[in-house]
């Protein structure tokens, strides 16, 4: 899920009924964690590339609320499976790097062409980075260690992103993003060195860290 616990109640609020309306319908989630992810990944890199930022930023903040339904009609059903909660890590994965591969197309393409390939760069290396983030903490937990420790959390890293995009769609200089960029690769960096020493000081064979 993109979004964190303060951001629940909200959305329980505004889709709740569309969740509970699905589920009547006898729509599975599992489909609809899908179809969220074609939605995001397809806005993403259709309208970041070719330099529609505020509107894609925009649309791509409402379908990340939108990305909670699927989480709703769980928990109306008396709670997800393992493989709802596996599909929706690896759909999350998905749109991360469309988000991410989105954004380097659009600094390839400029201009400015100092910025084009450190900034294609970067944001592949975001790309490559935020699943080694993912992995670490699925690992950890695959070791039966709780690794969530981190200054680049998903919600922090999206939320990082979207802000220098849309800055930078209502006029500022492209090296906003490119630094933006730059930051969130380091900060990935950081959080795989946390995540790895909390596994490191966790108990012999295991437990909770």
């Amino acid at each position: 899920m993109v979004l964190g616990n303060r951001g629940r109640s909200f959305t329980n609020a505004l889709f709740g009924p569309l969740a509970r309306g699905l589920v009547r319908a006898g729509v599975s989630a599992n489909v609809v964690t899908v179809a969220g992810t074609v939605a995001t990944s397809a806005t993403a890199l259709w309208l970041l590339p070719p330099g529609h930022l505020v509107v894609g930023v925009a649309v791509v903040v409402v379908l990340a609320f939108a990305d909670s339904i699927d989480g709703l009609m769980a928990r109306e059903r008396g709670g997800g499976s393992a493989f709802g909660a596996y599909l929706d890590s690896t759909m999350d994965r998905v749109s991360d790097a469309a988000i991410f591969t989105a954004l380097g197309l659009y600094l390839l393409g400029q201009d400015e062409q100092r910025w084009q390939g450190v900034g294609f760069g970067l944001a592949m290396a975001c790309v490559m980075l935020g699943m080694l983030v993912s992995y670490a903490r699925a690992r950890a937990e695959g070791l039966g260690i709780s690794a969530r420790a981190g200054i680049a959390e998903r919600t922090d890293r999206l939320v990082f992103a979207g802000a220098a995009t849309l800055a930078v769609g209502l006029g500022a200089p492209v090296l906003v993003l490119v630094i933006a960029l730059g930051v969130l690769a380091i900060a990935n960096i950081v959080t795989v060195v946390q995540r790895s020493v909390v596994v490191y000081r966790a108990p012999a064979g295991g437990g909770q860290a």
